[in-house]
């Protein structure tokens, strides 16, 4: 990393733009294991953002794969620099004044831990989408456990890489005991009741 760096503050901060916006920035950060339901919930939390006036933008695992992130593989360091990276895109959302929801495996703590330490208190939500794996497997909409139960993907989370359970994630989800709605239900009332959002409003 280069020393001849000078950060230059800006005119416009990021209270500027969150009023600008009439909205409080945050990012909600779903993880779970791959078919827990994260991109679902990420979709209808999104359309429901966007519907009540909202100003969101969804970053989702697979997508961002396919452009700011497609030089990297599936070996930890690489998911590690994976999350680094969509923690610094999100921070600089926030900066904007934007609501930012996103759908990631994230199967390490210190990751999202890391995460975290960028945002204030407040600004970060961790969601963790508590599915069984034996009920992810069953979904499996892109075949991936059984390529991998096979041999033919390695390092897959869930399977022969770890999946390592958040211990302080401000909300959990239950995809094979909740519905869709009462999922966003609850999402909803922890925004509501942190003051994040006012639903009386939308």
């Amino acid at each position: 990393m280069s020393t001849n760096l000078v950060w230059h503050p800006q005119k416009i901060n990021k209270h500027d733009r969150a009023a600008l916006n009439h909205q409080k920035p945050f990012v909600i950060w779903l993880t779970g294991l791959s078919g827990s339901g994260k991109s679902t919930i990420a979709n209808a939390l999104d359309a429901y953002m966007y519907k009540h006036g909202f100003h969101s933008y969804l970053l989702d695992g697979d997508n961002v794969r396919h452009g700011l992130n497609k030089d990297l593989g599936f070996d930890q360091l690489s998911r590690v620099e994976n999350i680094r990276r969509i923690g610094e895109v999100s921070k600089l959302m926030v900066d904007a004044g934007l609501i930012v929801i996103t759908a990631f495996i994230s199967p390490y703590l210190s990751d999202r831990n890391m995460v975290r330490s960028m945002f204030d208190d407040t600004e970060f939500i961790e969601v963790f989408v508590d599915t069984p794996l034996a009920v992810c497997e069953t979904r499996d909409p892109k075949g991936f456990y059984k390529k991998a139960r096979q041999g033919i993907i390695k390092e897959f989370t869930g399977i022969d890489s770890p999946y390592e359970i958040p211990n302080q994630a401000e909300i959990t989800l239950h995809t094979d005991k909740q519905t869709i709605d009462a999922e966003l239900s609850q999402i909803l009332t922890y925004l509501a009741e942190r003051q994040l959002v006012n639903l009386q409003t939308v």
